[in-house]
């Protein structure tokens, strides 16, 4: 299975919680900090939801 890297870029403040919520489920904390996680459907839907605030990377 693929895999993607995923680089949070923008601070949470001043976001929605659900937006809040997204990240914490991504694994991402820290600015700067990256996770590598499956190429799923529910990780696209909620990479989808936060897009403005992730940068994404695709690993083979």
């Amino acid at each position: 299975m693929a895999k993607i890297k995923v680089k949070k870029v923008k601070s949470a403040i001043n976001r929605t919680l659900r937006q809040k919520r997204i990240l914490e489920s991504l694994g991402l904390h820290k600015m700067n900090q990256v996770v590598e996680h499956d190429d799923t459907p529910s990780i696209l839907g909620m990479i989808n939801k936060v897009q403005h605030l992730v940068s994404v990377e695709e690993t083979k």
